[in-house]
């Protein structure tokens, strides 16, 4: 995905992505050419001709020429410049993959880096991981940020044993029911663990195709660009394709202003500092330290008000992180 993703490559929360899995659904390229020496592929705006695709949304009329031009340049640039070294890219373990994924929906790929060997160390398979306490597994996630993401990664490993005999479905549409699992991390599951040609857009995918295609546009739709990902879709080596998309999408980012502000999805993820999200988490480290505790020590560690800190308190248990008992709170089990 993502990202989002930020993250190293999957979509905010609040940013809709959208999949196909018939990759061959798309209609015949148009002819008309264009000049392609520039890194971009849309056609200047002397020359901008619109067609209807299949689902009914406008979108450029990129040559033949143009689409071999664009995969052309993004599998040299991953050749070139590619992060190789990424340890579950060496992998094609649909679970350690699985974990991969749901750590990079918004987290850094730096510290997914850091984290996810630990991680594996610890439930190096989907049954070790389904039978590991709740208060483990939120534990060893920690520096991770977004524990809801822990539980639901327990909650996959769990349905996997208990429904898939402990094997990852290959069904986007099947993983996209699982816990903490959208359309983009299941079709980046298929397309990374089984190498499936499934058409998808994540936040640096999403990227990617607006600095390429809609070089002088706003409000850029999501429908806009499916097409565009389908006809550009290596469907000989898809894993290999959609590592070069993020990773490129990554680089445009550091390089200039980011093209997802012209996304008509975006939206700015809110400051982590001073934010509840801060606030559960270091509750959430005390409480690995030092459990059980009372109120006022949880008050006294977090230095927030404490109307505010309560009802965090209260949130984190009726969402099943922690339990509340006489000796104080604990995480719950």
């Amino acid at each position: 995905m993502s990202p989002e993703p930020g993250t190293a490559g999957y979509p905010h929360k609040n940013c809709p992505v959208l999949v196909c899995s018939n990759p061959n659904s798309y209609p015949a390229p148009g002819k008309i050419r264009y000049g392609i020496s520039q890194p971009k592929f849309m056609k200047t705006t002397t020359q901008t001709h619109l067609f209807k695709n299949a689902i009914g949304v406008s979108q450029p009329d990129v040559s033949d020429e143009a689409i071999a031009a664009f995969q052309k340049q993004v599998l040299s640039f991953y050749e070139r410049h590619g992060r190789h070294e990424m340890l579950w890219r060496h992998t094609d373990d649909p679970y350690r993959i699985l974990v991969s994924e749901i750590m990079l929906q918004q987290t850094q790929v730096e510290r997914v880096a850091v984290k996810y060997p630990e991680f594996i160390a610890a439930f190096p398979d989907a049954a070790a991981l389904a039978r590991a306490p709740q208060s483990a597994v939120i534990a060893a996630w920690q520096g991770m940020g977004y524990n809801r993401r822990a539980i639901a990664l327990k909650k996959c490993a769990e349905k996997i044993v208990d429904e898939f005999g402990g094997t990852v479905p290959r069904d986007p549409e099947v993983l996209a029911t699982f816990p903490g699992i959208g359309p983009a991390t299941a079709s980046s599951i298929c397309a990374f663990a089984f190498n499936l040609p499934v058409v998808f857009i994540e936040t640096n995918i999403r990227r990617v195709f607006i600095h390429s295609f809609f070089p002088d546009r706003e409000s850029v739709t999501d429908k806009e660009i499916l097409p565009l990902a389908g006809r550009t879709l290596d469907r000989e080596q898809p894993r290999v394709w959609y590592w070069a998309l993020m990773d490129l999408g990554t680089e445009l980012k550091k390089h200039m202003p980011n093209p997802n502000r012209k996304s008509a999805a975006y939206t700015k993820q809110a400051p982590f500092e001073g934010s509840d999200r801060r606030i559960r988490g270091m509750i959430l480290k005390f409480l690995i330290e030092k459990a059980p505790s009372r109120e006022k020590a949880i008050l006294d560690c977090v230095q927030e008000e404490p109307v505010r800190v309560r009802r965090i308190l209260a949130a984190l248990e009726k969402e099943g992180f922690i339990r509340k008992s006489k000796t104080g709170y604990r995480l719950a089990e």
